[in-house]
């Protein structure tokens, strides 16, 4: 178990890198950027919309609103852009 944890910490590690490689990038769209950015700097952040003290409902809104930023942002953004990150990474 602690070796699939460890391989889950560094895909998460790495996509985070991709992500902030896609954001720098000139080619990127504002509005890509901009959810991308947001996505990362929520999961980042000490700052919850429903603090997490609150029994399941304080961590609901980690697991959808993140994953819904990212994947707008990603959506938002040419497949080569994000392809052309990925390969530099592998």
């Amino acid at each position: 178990m602690l070796k699939r944890l460890k391989k889950l910490a560094f895909k998460i590690k790495r996509e985070i890198k991709i992500y902030k490689e896609i954001i720098k990038d000139k080619k990127t769209p504002k509005l890509g950027k901009f959810f991308l950015g947001a996505g990362i700097a929520y999961a980042l952040s000490p700052i919850d919309i429903i603090p997490d003290f609150i029994p399941f409902v304080g961590y609901l809104d980690d697991v959808i609103i993140v994953p819904l930023l990212i994947i707008i942002g990603l959506r938002l953004i040419p497949r080569e852009i994000i392809i052309k990150h990925r390969m530099k990474r592998k």
